[in-house]
């Protein structure tokens, strides 16, 4: 099943319900079924951007070992947090898309920014990040 706990582990488990930890020990990089085939389209025209040069950041594979971080029965659906009803039956309701605030999100944000303040200052002000 695709985006399944049994993938991560946790036969047992409900979507993303629960989860207090990310995934921990993987030999081989944890395969959620992405269609890969818009990211690689994605690639390939920022690579061939002459005009205006573009950098992709890579956080797909990132993002996909952080089970833990998405907001399952604490979300919310029309403006209200779900009701106890609801809660019940997480195999319908529990959101694994959305992410937690602070979480995810702000790695991604600061994986930005210093993507930014490596480009946008001389190199010989940030002697410790490597060169792009």
């Amino acid at each position: 099943l695709k985006n399944s706990p049994a993938q991560w582990g946790n036969p047992n488990g409900i979507k993303c319900v629960k989860e207090t930890l990310p995934v921990l020990n993987y030999t081989k990089p944890l395969d959620l079924n992405h269609d890969m085939r818009m990211y690689d389209l994605v690639a390939k025209v920022a690579k061939n951007m002459k005009n205006v040069p573009v950098s992709l950041i890579d956080i797909t594979r990132m993002s996909d070992y952080r089970k833990d971080a998405h907001t399952s029965l604490y979300s919310i659906r029309q403006g209200k947090l779900l009701t106890p009803e609801q809660k019940a039956d997480p195999q319908k309701y529990a959101d694994c898309i959305h992410w937690c605030l602070p979480g995810v999100p702000d790695v991604w944000n600061q994986i930005l920014y210093t993507r930014i303040l490596s480009k946008s200052s001389p190199p010989s002000t940030h002697p410790s990040l490597p060169p792009q």
